[in-house]
């Protein structure tokens, strides 16, 4: 930062660089650091003036209030702070101190005053945790420097009333959800230094009257709502300004905006992450040359830019660029221009539609930006080719990011000769070739290695011992077949964060992990063939997931030495034996639970009570007993709840709707339990996978379940909901993960292909009664199996109101009358068992029921017509077992022939040239495959059955 920025504001800059963070979604954890220390480097001395001359009356102030002043505030200034409390919730009692009865409200929570008039001149709200609306009361406050409300949950407009704050120089309303336009008013405030707006739901045209903020040197308007601008002309009178976001907000309207960035002598930082700059046709007026260019930091992420914005770009840089961010464009590379910035030191490039070489992109770099550039992340790219020799002209890298590329062939060992290269990514890649311990040079500083799917093994790779000062390693899925030898555990004491060796084919023991591991660490050892005991786990690791291994024995060693640090524990498939231990009071902030797959028996603690953040709890497959476990009572967050295949029993408590409203998944299909279902589970609005088979219960089918609502609508909201992973740092775990049976097969799903599923099972029950009508409500249901009951009356006649209906399974019932003739209508149906009833009557004709295998029909002695060769009456005298036999005898009309040839025709004529497109179109092909991502659950669903109907159409 330039040494004129003149101290005269109070910005918080950790509060700005946290802002900043979660508006540029960098993928790195240690980019806060590095914007911490990029802007101390330049402006110390500046952000101690601006906090010591914007907050120097406050400092007065509070030393005053500490002395025992007798001054008080003014009683217009305290009744307007109390109208302001009085529109607000307060959960957190933040303003408890703000009541009638304490005269001086200069002693208030966040209000300051000047120590000599008792004005007040601040207030500090932010991250107070209020709800409600701005008063128009603040109007009272007529001598306020500074007002921080961010960070709250204020809703409503701005008022209007704000512009009447003429003395202001810090305005911070951001992390709202304010709504409404963003009022001309505040043109008058004429003071103003800070101004931020940002992450709020406001909409309608950035006013042109914040061209006469011009004192205005931080201007935060990034993901402000649904805003536009049309043109910029009222940022040029703005000359002192020296951040800039505006993140969300179209310029696509906004010719010569690249023209007011020029003017503005004094920017320092830029960001138009995804502000359509790609629709732009007239970037400048003219095609300037020479760039005038103070930039240090730029970030145009999320634009859908090509490579042909190299030309425009090239006159905001300079030897003065510290930092460019242009990742999730559509770049295919880098000019040459970039690798001449000597004073770069970030470039961010992921997520583009780099089809070059990664030998080709450092060239590009070679120039001086070589001596400069500390961290490259091109992650998520189509980069090939290797690690090249070149990369030993990067002598100040200390990040390299490459993950998920297409890189092979073998790692220059100049890599590991950077003298200053702390962290390093390039998992995702089939990369080979790691030097020997022998031949790995003495590298102190490295910290982060990341090689999963990188081709390390069969041997387990000593050299990564070499690292003393090792944080974080992740080696999963690399192809390992060995035992890891035991000085490996002891390398870095009390020091490791992360440990991922999952998906290898690891053999042998673990030790004892209570001595590596630092605070808040992640363990990950799935998918191996480690065996033995579990011993002792390190009292401060936060996630655990050791599962689909052969360990044995007993899980004891949760209860050694534990304070409660953990998140996440995943015990899964394995062989584990004996009882839940009654030591879970320790585990309040557990979030899964997961043992399914195991031999574990007895009955679940009381102490399961105490997990009281519990969100997924999954016995699934083991030998658990007695009745429904109370304890779970308490667990109020579950979403998903699966105890199925063990032998609990008894009836069904009526709480689980009451106290487990958030569920998603309850699984409880092969069990003792007994009883009537319960009508308290109708209150389960969330409720999308229901499984009460094989058990036995008794009595009707609640019709209230038609008021299972996400069964019933399918909301935007409801359905990003279902995306439940949970990260812990750069670590997802899947918690959408059961087993249920599906089309007479067991499958599982996960979070992949469950995002759209919705699915009622109770089969192999003893149900009795009619199927309430009210269940074909459920018209987003998409399998339904009452098999295997004692259910009558007639299949529901509007049943094809389902409309979204895969599967039903109505075998083996006492089911009567008719197929309903709307069932032809069903025609995403793709496995439809109504056998071993006693239907009557033709089976409805459509393509889709025909195409059943005649056994679904079979059990029903009244039945008659395709696919099942009993002919119904009067088939013969009118033909129609003529007309359906037909390609038996003389074949398919000459007409039906000409539409299949033309339609065959058709069809690969319109494919290839989709696909040629798609192949000869670049951007076109991204934003194509850009799509197809978004898309994928819901595409997963409709392309299997489209699939499954056209197949037996043509059979």
């Amino acid at each position: 930062m330039s040494s004129s920025f003149s101290p005269r504001s109070s910005v918080s800059w950790q509060h700005y660089i946290n802002l900043h963070e979660a508006s540029s979604n960098f993928h790195h954890k240690q980019k806060i650091s590095k914007i911490c220390s990029y802007i101390m480097h330049r402006c110390v001395f500046i952000i101690f003036s601006l906090i010591l001359l914007c907050l120097e009356t406050a400092t007065a102030n509070q030393l005053a209030a500490v002395g025992g002043g007798d001054d008080k505030c003014f009683e217009k200034e305290k009744d307007g702070l109390l109208h302001f409390k009085s529109l607000l919730q307060d959960p957190s009692d933040r303003l408890s101190t703000w009541t009638a009865e304490q005269d001086n409200c200069c002693q208030w929570s966040g209000v300051t005053c000047n120590n000599q008039t008792s004005h007040v001149t601040d207030l500090d709200l932010m991250s107070f945790g209020l709800v409600g609306e701005i008063s128009h009361s603040l109007v009272n406050l007529t001598y306020l420097n500074r007002l921080d409300l961010s960070f709250n949950s204020f809703h409503g407009t701005i008022p209007a009333i704000i512009g009447s704050l003429t003395q202001l120089r810090c305005l911070l309303l951001g992390e709202n959800n304010l709504n409404g336009t963003i009022p001309r008013s505040i043109g008058p405030l004429t003071e103003l230094w800070y101004l931020d707006l940002s992450s709020n739901s406001l909409y309608g045209t950035i006013p042109p009257e914040f061209g006469n903020l011009t004192n205005l040197q931080l201007l935060l308007l990034s993901n402000v709502g649904r805003c536009r601008v049309e043109n910029l002309e009222w940022l040029s009178p703005l000359s002192h300004l020296e951040v800039l976001e505006m993140d969300g907000i179209s310029l696509a309207k906004t010719n010569h905006w690249g023209d007011v960035i020029l003017s503005l002598p004094k920017l320092l930082l830029l960001s138009l992450s995804g502000c359509e700059l790609s629709q732009v046709i007239y970037p400048y007026s003219s095609k300037i040359i020479n760039s005038s260019s103070s930039m240090e930091s730029l970030h145009l992420r999320n634009n859908s830019l090509t490579s042909s914005m190299y030309h425009w770009l090239l006159p905001l840089t300079s030897n003065k660029l510290r930092s460019l961010s242009l990742t999730h464009n559509m770049l295919d590379g880098i000019p040459k221009y970039l690798g001449n910035l000597c004073g770069l030191e970030d470039l961010y490039f992921d997520n583009n539609f780099a089809v070059v070489t990664f030998p080709d992109f450092l060239n590009n770099l070679s120039g001086c930006t070589s001596l400069s550039l500390q961290w490259l992340s091109a992650s998520n790219n189509q980069f090939t080719g290797s690690l090249p020799d070149e990369i030993k002209k990067f002598t100040s890298l200390t990040d390299l990011y490459l993950s998920e590329n297409q890189l092979k062939g073998t790692i220059s060992k100049n890599l590991w000769e950077l003298p200053k290269l702390q962290n390093l990514d390039l998992s995702g890649n089939s990369l080979q070739g790691f030097p020997s311990s022998d031949n790995m040079p003495n590298h102190s500083d490295i910290k982060y290695i990341a090689l999963s799917s990188c081709k390390l093994g069969p041997r387990f790779p000593k050299w990564i011992q070499t690292f003393k000062n090792l944080t974080y390693l992740d080696i999963a899925n690399s192809g390992i077949s060995d035992t890891i030898p035991l000085e490996f555990w002891d390398t870095w004491p009390s020091q490791l964060t992360f440990l991922n060796l999952s998906s290898n084919n690891i053999t042998g023991k673990v030790p004892d992990l209570s001595s590596n591991f630092d605070s808040y660490s992640e363990i990950d050892l799935s998918s191996n063939s480690f065996d033995g005991p579990i011993t002792n786990v390190s009292s401060t690791v936060r996630l655990l997931n050791l599962s689909r291994n052969k360990f044995t024995a007993g899980i004891s060693f949760l209860c050694q030495g534990v304070h409660g640090f953990l998140f996440i524990i995943d015990l899964s498939h394995n062989s584990l034996s004996g009882q839940l231990p009654d030591c879970l009071w320790h585990f309040k902030e557990l979030k899964v639970l997961n043992l399914e797959h195991n031999n574990l028996s007895g009955r679940l603690p009381a102490s399961v009570a105490s997990m009281i953040n519990l969100e997924a709890l999954d016995l699934y497959k083991n030998d658990f007993s007695e009745e429904f476990p109370l304890s779970v009572k308490n667990c109020t967050s579950l979403k998903s709840l699966n105890l199925g295949a063990n032998k609990f029993s008894g009836n069904l408590p009526v709480w689980i709707g009451e106290s487990l409203s958030g569920l998603y998944v309850l699984t409880l299909r092969s069990n003792n339990f007994s009883g009537s279902i319960p009508l308290q589970l109708c209150q389960l609005a969330s409720l999308q996978i229901l499984d009460l088979s094989v058990n036995h219960f008794h009595g009707s089918i609640p019709s209230c379940l038609s008021n299972l609502t996400i069964m019933v609508q399918q909301r935007v909201s409801q359905l990003q909901n279902l995306d439940r992973g949970i990260s812990l740092g750069r670590y997802s775990y899947n918690v959408d993960h059961v087993m249920i049976q599906w089309q007479g097969v067991e499958r599982e799903f996960v979070r992949s292909n469950m995002v759209l599923l919705r699915s009622i099972d109770l089969s192999s029950n003893n149900l009795t009664g009619e199927i309430p009508y009210q269940i074909t409500n459920l018209d987003e249901l998409i399998a339904l199996n009452l098999s295997k009951n004692a259910l009558f009356g007639k299949i529901p006649c509007n049943i094809s109101e389902m409309k979204n209906l895969l599967t039903l399974d109505l075998s083996r019932n006492k089911f009567s009358g008719e197929i309903p003739s709307s069932m032809s209508q069903m025609t995403w149906l793709n496995y439809l068992d109504v056998s071993d009833n006693s239907l009557s009557g033709r089976i409805p004709s459509s393509t889709q029921l025909q195409s059943f295998d005649h056994s679904r029909y079979e059990g029903n002695l009244g039945l008659c017509g395709p696919p099942l060769t009993k002919q119904c009456p009067g088939d013969e005298e009118s033909g129609i077992q003529h007309i359906i036999g037909e390609s038996e005898g003389e074949g398919i009309d000459e007409l039906d022939v000409w539409f299949y040839i033309g339609g065959a025709i058709g069809f690969t004529i319109g494919f290839w040239i989709a696909c040629g497109a798609l192949l000869l179109n670049r951007r076109g092909r991204f934003a194509f495959f850009m799509f197809l991502d978004s898309f994928e659950d819901w595409v997963y669903v409709k392309v299997v059955v489209f699939i499954a109907n056209f197949q037996k159409r043509r059979t």
